[in-house]
């Protein structure tokens, strides 16, 4: 829609190409239009916009998960399945069309600080497209201005991490600074607070790379942690001070966390900025669908050992009862954090069929493990077959804000019980949690240390642990695990909930009603709406990727039989194999040669 009033604007030809900017006359109509009045750059600035990730790319964004298991195992995970032929993702157009604007927002009859609010705007969208650059490749080359065709510095070579990185850092601020608007109530726009928002997620990831990259990535950089983190904590302070956010409660501990995801309207107290949808505009997403389909998507699943890491109620953790390991779903997901209820389908969740609730299981048309994902669904089925979903999809909130915060505290040592009780455990109340929110950990969960994070202190091992669920399928788990070194835990196996014995119909949401059955041997006669899941050791001549952990019982496992690696190599991508032979200069990632 923004795109649309800047075409407008410019039918003149201006913007005939944005990677040929700079071939323009200086003083031709067109361009004076723009960048002589400020609804010319209010317009040019809506073409930014375009670097962000659209509502479909953000509810599917943490694909490649430790969580999540999914129909294949990514190519970016299979031995020899990826290499420099199928990397992607450098493109540098966007960038020239932000540091054409900021080269030519010089106009002195617009008053200066009108000036600096768009440069701000422009400085902000190159800082997050450097920010998805280094992620991905690491060293690149900081490019500030826009280049003519044939310039020799086109093919220079990358540049440190330490000053693409610091100048990301120096944009961020001055975005900061000078973005004018603090508010805006549609949450599709960036103000004074996005601005902050995203800093502290920059500067947490920067923060926390190079302290657990000292010895390989981040080699040299040991001395510059402690200043990405109290950045971190700082422009989350801020937001947490001045940016009028809070977390929503409105509808109580057991509704507020989901309405999040399927309101229509962003929920503006919570939500910092999200991507929306406008049926009248035809702009939908397909989360439905999506997250719904047999045949459409990656059919993603949460794990049981991610599962497990939902507390009881009390605030105790759930590996701490007897018997968790062979408890049943039924019974396992009861008198849990309230999130989990809001995050996967279970108990007395239901499903809206023509106006008609009804009772709505673990479909295993659609899930491997038994842990079926809710969070972006809405609850009526009308969406189900195709792009129609108009909820909004949130791509900052404030919950992330408080755990930039909490974790950038607890990184430098800082994290006082007052800064534990307003983020962690404020989190942790709006998911009915009635323990341990107001006073900070002192016993290391052996459960996390064993299955996640060996090493960390009780304090860090409860923020991550508070950070995985309360932002699952949030798209930032992936490089959750590449900043903290944590990458090898994408090669979990992918376990799904206990079955006590084969061919014993299971209820899985304790309404009376049986909902599935595992058989090696399927009955001659079957019950109406019982699933049967084969988990014979071959199906049809083929080994099947679906069985039982101790062949007649136990868990249930998805795709053993596909190995699934990870390298220190992986924690960057390399780069794309036709840039190298453009430019031999920009030389490629290590382990990818």
């Amino acid at each position: 829609m923004k795109q649309q009033f800047l075409w407008l604007l410019l039918a003149g030809g201006l913007m005939a190409g944005c990677n040929k900017l700079d071939q323009l006359p200086e003083s031709t109509a067109s361009k004076d239009a723009v960048f002589g009045s400020e609804k010319g750059l209010e317009l040019y600035a809506y073409s930014f916009y375009d670097i962000l990730p659209d509502a479909n790319a953000i509810h599917r964004g943490d694909e490649m998960s430790d969580y999540g298991a999914r129909t294949q195992a990514p190519d970016f995970l299979r031995e020899g399945g990826f290499n420099s032929r199928q990397s992607s993702g450098w493109t540098w157009t966007q960038l020239r069309n932000i540091n054409y604007f900021i080269e030519n927002c010089t106009n002195p009859r617009i008053p200066e600080d009108v000036r600096k609010n768009y440069i701000g705007l422009a400085r902000f969208f190159r800082a997050y497209f450097y920010f998805d650059k280094v992620k991905r490749f690491g060293d690149v080359p900081w490019i500030n201005k826009t280049m003519p065709v044939g310039d020799s510095n086109l093919f220079n070579g990358r540049d440190s991490r330490l000053k693409v990185m610091d100048s990301v850092l120096a944009d961020l601020n001055y975005a900061c600074e000078n973005i004018k608007a603090t508010d805006d109530k549609t949450r599709s726009l960036v103000t004074k607070y996005v601005a902050y928002a995203f800093k502290s997620r920059v500067c947490l990831f920067e923060g926390t790379f190079r302290r657990y990259h000292k010895d390989g990535l981040a080699k040299g950089l040991e001395g510059t942690i402690d200043k990405w983190l109290t950045e971190a904590a700082n422009a989350a302070d801020k937001v947490m001070k001045d940016g009028g956010f809070s977390l929503n409660t409105a509808n109580g501990t057991d509704k507020s966390y989901r309405q999040l995801f399927i309101n229509k309207a962003p929920v503006t107290n919570e939500i910092i900025m999200a991507a929306v949808c406008d049926a009248a505009l035809s702009v939908f997403n397909d989360a439905n669908w999506y997250w719904t389909s047999a045949t459409y998507g990656a059919r993603l699943s949460f794990t049981r050992t991610f599962i497990n890491t939902y507390l009881n109620i009390d605030g105790t953790p759930f590996t701490s009862k007897a018997g968790y390991e062979t408890m049943p779903f039924v019974d396992e997901v009861k008198g849990r954090d309230l999130r989990l209820q809001q995050t996967i389908r279970m108990g007395d969740y239901k499903r809206i069929n023509a106006d008609k609730p009804e009772p709505a299981p673990p479909v295993f048309s659609y899930t491997y493990t038994g842990y079926q994902p809710i969070k972006w669904c809405v609850d009526d089925t009308y969406p189900d077959g195709g792009t129609r979903n108009e909820n909004s999809i949130s791509m900052i909130r404030f919950a992330e804000v408080l755990l930039n915060y909490a974790e950038a505290k607890a990184e430098l040592g800082t994290l006082t019980a007052d800064d534990w009780k307003k983020t962690v455990g404020a989190l942790r109340k709006r998911a009915g949690i009635t323990g341990n929110t107001d006073v900070l950990p002192t016993v290391a969960d052996t459960y996390l240390q064993t299955k996640y994070f060996p090493g960390l202190n009780a304090v860090l091992l409860e923020v991550r642990r508070e950070r995985g669920i309360e932002l699952a399928l949030e798209g930032l788990r992936f490089y959750d695990l590449v900043r903290w070194k944590r990458g090898d835990l994408l090669k979990q196996e992918w376990n799904g909930f206990y079955v006590p014995a084969l061919d014993v119909p299971m209820d899985l949401n304790g309404d009376g009603k049986n909902d599935v059955f595992f058989y090696k041997v399927k009955p001659a006669t079957q019950v109406a709406g019982v699933t049967y899941i084969n988990v014979a050791e071959v199906v049809s001549g083929v080994p099947n990727p679906q069985r039982l952990s101790k062949d007649t019982y136990g868990e249930l496992t998805w795709l053993n039989n596909i190995k699934r690696v990870w390298e220190d190599k992986h924690y960057l991508y390399p780069i794309p194999e036709a840039d190298r032979q453009m430019n031999p200069k920009l030389g490629q990632n290590p382990g990818w040669d």
